[in-house]
């Protein structure tokens, strides 16, 4: 496994990070607990050290499973990565949607960020997970209702305290972290980026890169989309928000699969998959610093470690790139 270095902290992650929303089972039809378990267990066994969670995965859920992945790893050899800012058992702040949890109730989930609601959730949070300290401490999205300096300053005040070592944000433009950074020193930032979702490429990357801030790709699979497993007319099960998403519309996914068809004979020279030819795509590209991946059970976990074992040279990224230059997303 590489490890990696968050910006200028003194922070350390694996290249290849465990993503544990599906774990909760929120969003994603539900979850095998015991499965999440063992699938965290495996990434970790295979060098993926660094997991990322939120409250919100579940409600709690997510959390507690990565809590009980972890009891038995020696704390300072694995990094804990969680968020903040999503309530979804509070209405207060400025309302972002509407959902279901796992049991099929009805909730409404939140943007809030006030000092006072950051102090509450990091206490939950360190309860759930089973320690006394994160490792990378991120707010999930901007909340308009809260100025950014009154959140930065309550995350200052908790690493003050020792709960958190590193502070992050996600989804935040260049203007919002520009005034995070006036209040404190940003680690890193977890936004969307993928083969077939390049849209921070024209202004975040190059403002990470010069100010020395980490880039964390999440969905850097497209929720799956990126294996090739997925054809026209997939059946989601219940509760499975792909199944509204943009890029599983059966004419993207064809035009995807046909992406994938022309860089498939380069993940066959490597002996790979095309899911690792992608994940190594990833973590190759310009101010990326990591790739988040889930997994739902441990064969998909070792799976996507093993990623890190291929080589891409300048010329294969070179390629790859040209293939995706014709690939078009209906929106």
């Amino acid at each position: 496994m590489e490890y990696r270095k968050l910006g200028e902290s003194k922070l350390s992650v694996s290249a290849i990070t465990f993503g544990a929303w599906a774990a909760g089972g929120w969003m994603w039809g539900g979850n095998d607990d015991q499965e999440a378990i063992d699938a965290m267990r495996a990434a970790y066994d295979h060098g993926i050290t660094s997991i990322d969670t939120a409250p919100v995965y579940g409600q709690g859920k997510s959390e507690e499973l990565v809590g009980k992945a972890i009891k038995d790893f020696p704390r300072d050899k694995v990094q804990i990565l969680t968020k903040y800012g999503l309530r979804w058992d509070l209405a207060k702040g400025e309302f972002f949607f509407k959902s279901k949890d796992n049991n099929g109730k009805d909730i409404d989930v939140y943007r809030y960020a006030g000092k006072d609601s950051i102090i509450a959730e990091c206490e939950s949070s360190l309860k759930r997970l089973g320690t006394d300290y994160i490792d990378l401490y991120q707010i999930y999205w901007s909340d308009k209702t809260t100025p950014i300096e009154e959140t930065m300053e309550a995350i200052l005040r908790l690493k003050e305290q020792g709960k958190i070592r590193e502070a992050g944000v996600c989804n935040y433009d260049v203007s919002q972290m520009q005034t995070a950074a006036k209040s404190i020193k940003l680690a890193a930032n977890q936004v969307p980026f993928s083969m077939v979702n390049r849209d921070i490429e024209d202004e975040l990357i190059p403002y990470c890169i010069e100010s020395r801030k980490a880039i964390l790709a999440y969905s850097s699979l497209e929720r799956g989309l990126l294996t090739g497993k997925m054809k026209a007319g997939q059946n989601f099960g219940e509760g499975d928000h792909r199944a509204g998403v943009k890029y599983f519309k059966d004419q993207n996914i064809e035009s995807t699969n046909a992406f994938l068809a022309k860089i498939k004979p380069l993940a066959d020279e490597k002996g790979a998959t095309l899911g690792q030819l992608v994940i190594r795509w990833t973590i190759n590209h310009p101010g990326i610093t990591v790739a988040l991946v889930g997994a739902r059970n441990a064969e998909q976990s070792v799976q996507n470690a093993k990623a890190i074992n291929i080589h891409i040279n300048g010329e294969e990224m070179e390629f790859i790139n040209n293939q995706l230059s014709d690939l078009v997303i209906i929106g």
